[in-house]
């Protein structure tokens, strides 16, 4: 069973590589670096110095950068209203998977929210996106019968959000999560018939959230979020250059949340 063992403690460091491979008659691919922290925001438990909840530091998650709309999310709480909207019974711990604010800026193309029953297996996955117009949406994955999600699975979205210029707001998601109390795997294959598509994933290894650490973090990938967008424009530029053809920003999801 794929499956995190829940936690009542500090942070998890997810030292990862990001890969994302675009599908169709333009090439382009890279890969990069990428730090995410994974946290229970019920545990009362204390992060490192260089970390804080809900406060200013180094680094911090904030619930108010989740779960709802960008600067005015609402965390946990707005998690458990989704769950509850949808029917779906999560009876054990709820997780965040997402990248922190690096001296007071963040941003996350994606993050996770990893709901798990009592017995440790994962249930459902909210893929909270987020692109550089500033406006935000949430996939809701779960397999059809409701049981735990295994490395097997192949959990389905229909895309109705604009993320990159580059790519049609049309076609689907398929999602596969591989996760477990010692690493991490999560592959999003997104297909658009003859305009394409993308391959993205996120991998890498989960270890305690340290000071020590984060300072590493820190002298690897400097700027945090700065360097998050600054890719992000870097690989619209090659895109551009390449002859890519150009999406203007269409109207906004009427639905916060969608399957």
């Amino acid at each position: 069973m794929t499956q995190v063992v829940p936690h009542h403690g500090p942070p998890l460091h997810l030292r990862g590589q990001t890969y994302h491979g675009r599908k169709g008659a333009i090439a382009n691919a890279f890969r990069y670096g990428i730090d995410y922290v994974l946290i229970n925001p019920e545990s009362a438990a204390r992060g490192p110095w260089l970390f804080s909840r809900n406060r200013a530091n180094v680094t911090s998650v904030q619930d108010r950068d989740h779960g709802g709309a960008p600067k005015a999310g609402t965390g946990l709480a707005w998690v458990r209203q989704v769950l509850a909207a949808h029917d779906l019974a999560v009876t054990g711990k709820i997780l965040l998977l997402t990248q922190p604010r690096v001296l007071g800026h963040v941003f996350n193309p994606v993050s996770f929210w990893l709901c798990y029953d009592w017995q440790g297996g994962l249930r459902v996955v909210i893929a909270e996106v987020s692109n550089t117009f500033g406006e935000r949406h949430s996939y809701l994955c779960h397999r059809d019968d409701h049981g735990a999600i295994t490395r097997e699975d192949h959990l389905h979205a229909t895309k109705i959000f604009h993320v990159s210029p580059f790519q049609p707001v049309q076609g689907g998601y398929r999602f596969r999560f591989d996760i477990s109390d010692a690493k991490i795997g999560i592959w999003i294959d997104y297909s658009a018939g003859s305009d394409g598509g993308l391959i993205a994933t996120l991998t890498g290894h989960l270890a305690p959230l340290t000071s020590f650490g984060i300072l590493g973090m820190m002298l690897r990938r400097p700027f945090g979020a700065r360097r998050v967008v600054a890719l992000i424009y870097w690989q619209a530029l090659k895109l551009k250059l390449k002859g890519a053809r150009y999406n203007p920003l269409p109207p906004a999801p009427e639905t916060e949340v969608s399957k």
